[in-house]
């Protein structure tokens, strides 16, 4: 149980950093990108990630997954990214990023539906616990609350949330590392939005040195290793538990805020990052318990099948069995052995009944499992 649960933290702490990392995407957009160019800021995080990842990983995809990595690029990518600067662009970052955090409810139902996952009670007062904090911090921030901007960010988790379920549902071709699959995704995402920023924005703007390494910024260490981080995860965790680490960005992206922007969080505000907080943490138990269980379930007869000490204790589940009585009887065969000197001795031999122990245990394997 124990091991269990450390092999599990290092790697929800990795994942983690996705959404940490994300969190600084406001605070960039509006310091260090061009004005009102969101589609093309989402074609420099995306494709040159992609084209990157897919140079290291050295694999394309094949038959069905050519469709597939077109359909999750659309929803991880393609779709996200534009929505997610226009939103950036029409709000202030914290604000932009807290609204992402009612994705544990849209993952939550989709899981339902497409993972056979039904969301238990705590999964749900969770994901309302994520979306009170939201809804705190969001109307208690400051500037004025822009319309299309909350809309985009709504949609930009929709899309987000779709694309996760379908990655948990659809897994990786055989042989295939989450570095390709993130390859395929922005490399997919990227081509699509691509045409669209040159008809809706024209040609690209004139770049100085701070755009390039804020573009720099969101392309590798933003989007490539964070995004690499983030498949990985869902390849090994639930959905809903990967969706749980959302909260983190809007916490990330209004610490910057207030730090950086001179952003004010007010106590209300306050109040509504602990409660994200809180429900990013709490979302993270639910499937440690499960292990737990399942932990007890599966090494219950590897450790009952060990010693013939452990072995006793399952005696009562096996006194059906007719040779089982012989095994405790087994331990007064070493008083036969006392006497090697005797030519009688030979009798000794009696003491292979002792194996009788063992396939009185194996009877009771079956039963155990």
């Amino acid at each position: 149980m124990t091991k269990n649960g450390s092999t599990r933290a290092p790697l929800i702490a990795l994942t983690a950093l996705a959404p940490v990392s994300w969190g600084s995407t406001y605070a960039v957009t509006t310091e260090f990108l061009p004005a009102d160019r969101p589609l093309f800021t989402g074609l420099m995080r995306a494709l040159p990630a992609g084209l990157l990842l897919l140079a290291l990983a050295r694999v394309l995809p094949r038959g069905a997954w050519w469709w597939k990595s077109a359909v999750l690029g659309a929803l991880n990518i393609g779709a996200f990214f534009p929505l997610l600067f226009l939103s950036a662009y029409r709000l202030p970052g914290g604000m932009a990023a807290v609204v992402g955090s009612v994705g544990p409810l849209f993952v939550a139902g989709l899981a339902a539906a497409l993972l056979s996952e039904r969301p238990t009670v705590r999964t749900l007062l969770t994901g309302i616990a994520a979306a009170l904090g939201v809804s705190l911090v969001v109307l208690k921030a400051a500037g004025a609350l822009d319309p299309l901007g909350v809309l985009a960010a709504l949609a930009a988790t929709a899309s987000m949330s779709t694309g996760t379920v379908l990655t948990k549902r659809w897994g990786r071709p055989a042989g295939v590392g989450p570095l390709a699959l993130t390859a395929w995704q922005l490399t997919a995402g990227g081509l699509l939005i691509a045409p669209i920023a040159l008809l809706v924005e024209g040609t690209p703007p004139a770049l100085d040195g701070r755009a390039i390494g804020g573009y720099l910024y969101l392309a590798l260490a933003n989007t490539a290793v964070a995004y690499w981080l983030w498949f990985r995860g869902i390849g090994r965790l639930t959905a809903t538990q990967v969706t749980f680490l959302g909260p983190l960005s809007p916490l990330t992206a209004a610490v910057i805020g207030w730090a950086a922007l001179g952003q004010a969080l007010t106590p209300v505000q306050l109040a509504g990052m602990a409660v994200a907080f809180g429900a990013t943490v709490f979302g993270q138990l639910r499937p440690r318990a499960q292990d737990r269980r399942r932990h007890r379930e599966t090494t219950a007869v590897p450790l009952d099948a060990g010693p013939n000490s452990n072995a006793a204790t399952t005696a009562p589940g096996a006194a059906a069995v007719p040779g089982a009585p012989t095994a405790t009887a087994a331990p007064s065969v070493p008083t036969a052995t006392a006497a090697p000197t005797v030519p009688g001795a030979t009798a000794a031999p009696s003491a292979p009944t002792a194996p009788t122990a063992t396939t009185a245990t194996t009877a009771t394997t079956p039963n155990g499992s």
